[in-house]
């Protein structure tokens, strides 16, 4: 194993040197939480890629496969489909509103009273979403080192935290580039092709494996509608994903650059599928499905290969982990902290060199406790679930109906996020954390109680709406800083 440490270890002292470089071009608030709002299609497409794709799109999408077979595909589909209808409909608006979180959207739509809130809830599902990429890192580092599971989470956490903290966003895209290199050439060139061959190929595969193992809906109806309804809705409205949004130079490049990230989710979802197929030939009798990605990684990979296999596997965790980490600091910073104490802005430069202290204290912090959590918690499925059932419960009617219709209102969003979110909390104490109910409903309950309340109260002031169509037309906002010049790292 001496050489995969080696691969390990490179790839490991990588992110933190690009953590250190990003600390150096870090140098205002707009730069530090979105690059500058700068990225060009290549990168942009590479990171959005990036931080989509995590630890359960990887070792839980082959997993999947292992299970159910090529309809296993799935979850990470709904991911990339979801991808794609941002990008496509919605990313170009998101782009030239030159916010930095969710709720200030909400804000600009609604005339300033549904941020809060709405901020506690987009808080709360990053903070879930960064545990469980966390909590990931046990897994990966048990088969590298063979460590126990809370050295390997205080590992893999701290380098995150580092690179994180020192560069905010700059030094994320680094290493997501990185990192989305490293999972394409892991993955999909060499883990997938040798998955194939060692499985003595698709013919073989058919003639030792049940028939509803190459059926599409193998899966389910009722399993692919909640992916459906908690993954490609939760693209379309998770800060994590939005801030990425936030870093496009242009509405172009975030309309194109996410097309072509949602079609690599495709491919990559039926890559991770394919590859549990056949490890399911190989192994079919493995302790649980979730070990699928482990096992054959260790046993049939060559040496070299299996560390850079295993590099993908990390650099999938870390981009996901890394992505929700800013995305919750920032939420914590800028909707909620700076609400509390009554200096909220929106979306304006403000003393920005100065607020780069802020935001870097903030992911350190947020970033600690991270750690803390993955540390004590057990159950990842249940977090996660948790936090995707408040986020599209809560989250998704008011944010699509403040894009897509003018009459909705303030009170009316209030109201949808407080309904829709008591109502996911209630019906998962009755249904069951994992049942999927409660999504169900409280996304009814939310869409019901939006439209009513909306259509009862008065209609939000012309003011605030001239502002917020103004914003959409990429007119107001956010400076261009003076005498800027594009970079080649840009793409």
């Amino acid at each position: 194993m001496a050489v995969d440490y080696a691969v390990i270890v490179v790839y490991l002292a990588g992110m933190l040197a690009m953590g250190w470089w990003g600390m150096r071009r870090a140098k205002s608030k707009s730069e530090f939480l979105v690059a500058g709002r700068r990225l060009g299609p290549w990168m942009y497409s590479g990171t959005m890629a990036a931080i989509v794709l995590g630890g359960a799109s990887t070792i839980g999408g082959v997993g999947l496969g292992y299970q159910y077979g090529l309809s296993g595909a799935w979850m990470v589909f709904t991911i990339g489909l979801g991808l794609l209808a941002l990008s496509v409909f919605f990313s170009a608006r998101i782009a030239r509103l030159k916010v930095y979180t969710v709720s200030e959207m909400l804000d600009l739509r609604y005339g300033g009273r549904a941020g809060l809130i709405s901020g506690v809830v987009m808080w709360a599902y990053t903070l879930m979403l960064a545990v469980t990429s966390t909590i990931a890192y046990a897994t990966i580092f048990d088969v590298l080192f063979d460590l126990n599971r809370t050295v390997a989470i205080i590992l893999g956490g701290t380098i995150v935290v580092a690179y994180s903290t020192l560069g905010g966003m700059w030094s994320i895209t680094l290493t997501d580039m990185v990192q989305f290199v490293v999972k394409t050439i892991g993955v999909l060139l060499l883990l997938l092709p040798i998955a194939v061959i060692k499985a003595s190929g698709f013919g073989e595969m058919k003639a030792k494996l049940p028939t509803e193992y190459f059926d599409p809906l193998g899966i389910g109806g009722e399993t692919i509608f909640t992916y459906v309804l908690i993954y490609t809705f939760g693209m379309l409205i998770g800060q994590d994903i939005w801030q990425r949004v936030f870093t496009a130079r242009s509405d172009r490049v975030a309309r194109l650059g996410g097309t072509v990230a949602g079609t690599y989710c495709l491919v990559y979802a039926v890559a991770g599928a394919v590859i549990g197929t056949a490890a399911k030939v190989m192994y079919p009798k493995l302790s649980t499905a979730d070990a699928a990605f482990a096992t054959i990684v260790k046993d049939e990979l060559p040496v070299g290969v299996r560390g850079l296999v295993l590099a993908a596997a990390l650099a999938a965790v870390m981009s996901t982990s890394s992505g929700a980490l800013i995305a919750c600091a920032t939420v914590a910073n800028n909707d909620i902290w700076s609400r509390l104490r009554g200096a909220v802005t929106r979306g304006g430069d403000g003393v920005e060199h100065d607020e780069v202290k802020g935001n870097r204290a903030f992911i350190l912090i947020m970033g600690i406790a991270v750690i803390l959590i993955a540390i004590a918690l057990n159950d990842v499925v249940e977090a996660l679930t948790v936090a995707y059932n408040l986020l599209v419960g809560g989250l998704l009617v008011p944010i699509l109906g403040g894009l897509l219709w003018r009459r909705g209102t303030a009170a009316g969003a209030l109201a949808a996020v407080a309904v829709g979110g008591l109502a996911v909390i209630g019906l998962m104490a009755g249904y069951g954390i994992l049942a999927n109910e409660p999504v169900y409903y409280g996304l009814l309950a939310s869409l019901a109680v939006y439209v009513i309340v909306s259509l009862a109260t008065k209609p939000t002031d012309a003011a605030v709406l001239l502002a917020w169509r103004e914003r959409l037309a990429g007119r107001g906002g956010e400076p261009e800083p003076a005498g800027r010049v594009e970079e080649p790292v840009a793409g």
